[in-house]
């Protein structure tokens, strides 16, 4: 690919909300599970059904980890929307694939980890989405206690928050996402997603998220 990350950002973003994948509502906010009143609604599993939109994410993530992180020997997907993310970016690497479960399997030999992760493997963790940090910080956590060794982690989009950045420092965790919160509203005002005048209601929101509209 020949663009620079910040163009890379803006035409994921750009393909997100083409394909819905990111939702956008100032006027009229999503519920999420933990309550918070939000203007975005984000389910990168949606790009997924687009044959284009599922290969520019590949593509882009295969090439964003090869750049950051060359000495990958495996990508590890976090259930459970990193999983068909990670095998496809897997597959684009030549390399093998693991997921991290969320908790052990119930039953046979109760594995948290699926695959065949080995000892000493340079590992690079693949998420859909940052949001705080903290599921995803708890596969790196299970990955390091088997003995492997995490490079970093890569993912499609994050919002951006100030305890994510917090998170990921306090875990020694390396970072790399191709397209961001910022980058989204630039993307989603240039195409005329949204009104200028919502701009500082979704602004406002990353802020303050756990306040935002009470």
């Amino acid at each position: 690919m020949n663009m620079d990350p910040k163009e890379i950002s803006q035409k994921v973003a750009s393909v997100l909300l083409e394909v819905e994948a990111i939702k956008l509502s100032p006027s009229s906010p999503f519920t999420w599970s933990s309550g918070w009143k939000s203007p975005i609604y984000c389910d990168n599993r949606v790009s997924l059904a687009y044959p284009a939109a599922r290969t520019f994410i590949k593509e882009s993530l295969a090439a964003m980890i090869k750049a950051n992180y060359p000495e990958v020997e495996a990508i590890a997907g976090v259930a459970t929307a990193g999983v068909p993310q990670g095998a496809l970016v897997a597959d684009a690497l030549g390399v093998p694939f693991m997921y991290v479960r969320s908790s052990p399997k119930g039953h046979g030999m109760e594995n948290l980890i699926e695959g065949a992760p080995k000892g000493g493997q340079k590992v690079v963790v693949l998420e859909d989405l940052i949001s705080t940090g903290g599921s995803s910080l708890k596969a790196v956590d299970a990955l390091r206690k088997a003995g492997i060794q995490v490079l970093g982690m890569a993912a499609i989009f994050t919002y951006g928050f100030q305890i994510a950045d917090d998170n990921f420092k306090a875990a020694d965790v390396s970072l790399s996402v191709l397209s961001n919160y910022g980058d989204m509203i630039e993307t989603a005002l240039a195409t005329a997603y949204v009104k200028a005048e919502d701009v500082e209601l979704l602004k406002a929101w990353r802020v303050d998220p756990a306040n935002w509209g009470a």
